[in-house]
């Protein structure tokens, strides 16, 4: 194995140079950045060490790009992902330069710090023992684009088939705690128009308030009969949930409202099915609306992510567990989890940090997680390449 780490640099010089480089995702064109730069300096280090590097740009997104840096070969191996985007920031709020890494009690502060680019540096600082070693199967560095956002780029890997390996661990933040299930997430659209008309004769308009004041109960039943159906006691909320997030309708107190329109979202539990859940609700709303003589448009504000459960008797969660010493956990929020899933990875998620300081002014990564995240990671690679 060719490559060298004489002149790689340290974790804090990587992290800092990767807080330097903006990349925020947002579906504000306002706040939306490339990730190209990230990907590329990621390259920069990577390639010199012996990694076989590619930047795949995702389909429909210019500017944005996976990269897929693989270390030997072989039809197994083990993936260390991360997403190389941010949210975006209120620079009011935070006490340092959000791209400047900032020292002090004992934490790094930084924009993407815990979520998550500061996962990269100990990924290739873990890999930097084995450069020169003989491995049995590929180590891979997987960097996504978007997933703050559209999550597209884990789509587009999923759709491509790539990358081919048989474990993989996401670093997100969960304070290196092992987490083997997630909830999925489903933001949704509904709109009922009418007919407006004088509020003194109902009789010349057809109301889309009223509609959606049916509508709404016909959800609140649907989430209730879920809730007594599901259960999982992994999780600290143990059912399914629905929030109605926001609501807008109407222009007048004296004239009939003509549209009424609703956002609200789900989070199902593992082995709920998105596409079952939406037919569910279609199923209830479009007699009502057919009744009242209202249109009805019903559709996804975005794709959704799936709900995530790898086996408690997974090779990868034993192995997890073993070195952390923690049993894998539930989280509610969602990851990249389940496009790796479906590229036939045993998947599991572990990184430094904690979601509590992830999408929060003064983002920080303590600096006593670093040791311990890289003896996490230099664990695994043992494991599961040589």
């Amino acid at each position: 194995m060719s490559g060298s780490t004489q002149h790689l640099p340290g974790i804090r010089e990587m992290l800092t140079r990767l807080i330097s480089q903006p990349s925020i995702s947002s579906a504000s064109a306002d706040w939306d950045h490339s990730n190209e730069p990230v990907v590329r300096t990621l390259a920069e280090w990577l390639e010199p060490m012996g990694f076989n590097v590619e930047l795949l740009e995702v389909p429909g997104m210019p500017g944005k790009y996976n990269m897929i840096a693989t270390l030997g070969s072989g039809p197994g191996g083990l993936v260390l992902s991360g997403h190389t985007d941010t949210v975006p920031f209120d620079d009011k709020r935070w006490q340092s330069d959000p791209f400047t890494l900032t020292e002090r009690d004992g934490r790094w502060y930084g924009l993407g710090t815990c979520d998550m680019k500061g996962f990269f540096p100990l990924a290739i600082e873990a890999a930097r023992a084995f450069v020169g070693e003989e491995l049995k199967q590929p180590l891979i560095i997987l960097a996504t684009a978007d997933e703050e956002s559209s999550m597209n780029g884990a789509r587009a890997l999923a759709e491509a088939g790539r990358p081919k390996a048989r474990y993989a661990v996401i670093g997100e933040p969960t304070g290196l705690r092992p987490v083997r299930m997630h909830k999925g997430i489903m933001m949704e659209r509904l709109v009922f128009e009418g007919q407006s008309g004088h509020s003194s004769d109902p009789s010349l308009g057809r109301n889309a308030m009223e509609g959606m004041h049916e509508a709404l109960g016909e959800l609140l039943a649907l989430r209730s009969g879920w809730q007594a159906k599901y259960s999982n006691p992994n999780f600290k909320v143990q059912v399914p949930t629905m929030n109605l997030g926001c609501i807008h309708g109407g222009d007048n107190p004296n004239r009939i409202c003509a549209r009424c329109e609703l956002h609200f979202d789900l989070r199902p539990l593992p082995g709920m099915d998105m596409k079952v859940l939406r037919q569910e609700i279609l199923h209830k709303l479009q007699p009502l609306a057919k009744s009242r003589e209202l249109s009805m448009e019903f559709e996804p504000l975005f794709d959704g992510v799936p709900p995530f459960e790898t086996p408690a008797d997974a090779e990868l969660v034993r192995a997890c567990e073993k070195l952390t010493g923690h049993t894998a956990e539930a989280v509610a929020f969602a990851t990249e989890a389940p496009w790796l899933q479906k590229l036939g990875l045993e998947t599991l998620v572990m990184g430094p940090g904690y979601i509590d300081q992830a999408h929060q002014p003064d983002e920080f990564l303590e600096l006593s997680q670093l040791d311990p995240a890289v003896r996490i990671l230099k664990g695994l690679i043992k494991e599961f390449c040589l």
